[in-house]
């Protein structure tokens, strides 16, 4: 298999701590989706990270659908119950990190990528109070458990992880440590694991 991603993708990371946790091999292939060279778009059409390409040359893209495939690869560190209703449960707190990180996105790119003088600054507070609301919802649903899940580390746990991960890497003046701390003791504590230290998101030199 190969993995097209970035270092900097919290989506790609997810997929990335997937396969870590999953002790599944790839072929890991840098690219830059913004640049004007990218290749990206003769494997994804929609022209997004991450994008796993198969042995056979057909290929599987949004991190939801790649990490709920490769948890089925091996029974290494089941991420995904079988029971319907907490698998449900699983998948919803995955979108609901991605939510947060699709408005947080959105909001970054409003900031980073269009002339100050053509941003949209209700937009961008637009997308950081959904940013905020799923962290709220994110910690309630938490409470005092070890887990997202409870006593289970699942793919609930590995979403959050990267989606709270990208917000301390772009989005530091968002203080979640201090208004959700047992969100920043579940992110302590998954950091410690090998999967989230070798996928810390980072700008290549």
């Amino acid at each position: 298999m190969k993995l097209i991603g970035s270092y900097t993708s919290p989506y790609v990371r997810k997929v990335r701590v997937v396969c870590a946790e999953k002790k599944l091999d790839y072929d890991f292939a840098l690219e830059n989706v913004w640049a004007a060279d990218t290749r990206i778009g003769e494997s994804n059409p929609l022209g997004k990270v991450p994008c796993l390409v198969m042995e056979d040359g057909s290929a599987m893209y949004d991190s939801r659908v790649i990490a709920e495939y490769l948890d089925t690869l091996t029974p290494v560190c089941k991420l995904l119950p079988a029971n319907s209703r907490d698998r449900a449960n699983v998948k919803v707190w995955e979108a609901l990190a991605d939510g947060v990180l699709d408005a947080a996105v959105t909001a970054y790119l409003e900031r980073t990528q269009r002339p100050e003088e053509l941003r949209h600054q209700p937009w961008m507070d637009r997308q950081l109070g959904k940013v905020r609301a799923g962290l709220a919802v994110m910690s309630t649903n938490l409470g005092e458990q070890p887990f997202c899940m409870g006593i289970h580390y699942t793919l609930a746990d590995v979403a959050v992880g990267c989606a709270l991960g990208w917000l301390a890497f772009r989005f530091p003046d968002i203080d979640w440590r201090t208004d959700h701390p047992n969100l920043a003791r579940l992110f302590d504590k998954l950091s410690e694991r090998q999967s989230f230290k070798d996928t810390v998101p980072f700008i290549p030199a």
